[in-house]
């Protein structure tokens, strides 16, 4: 568990110091979020569908980093 806590803290340094890495982590996530909303036939225009993704990304590595 302490290699993953380290390994952890490694990877949101990187997220907070490389804007570059941090938008491959959020197109990544946001993505996946959009897809699985399309496979499960969410109704909503897909521009607002993709701000919604890209903000539940956001989210998620803010609180990601928040908590390491």
């Amino acid at each position: 568990m302490k290699n993953v806590k380290k390994e952890m803290k490694a990877v949101t340094n990187l997220l907070r110091e490389d804007s570059n890495y941090y938008y491959g982590w959020q197109s990544n996530i946001a993505m996946a979020f959009y897809d699985e909303c399309r496979r499960n036939s969410v109704r909503i225009n897909s521009s607002k569908l993709a701000k919604i993704a890209n903000n539940a990304a956001k989210n998620f590595l803010d609180q990601l980093m928040r908590q390491s």
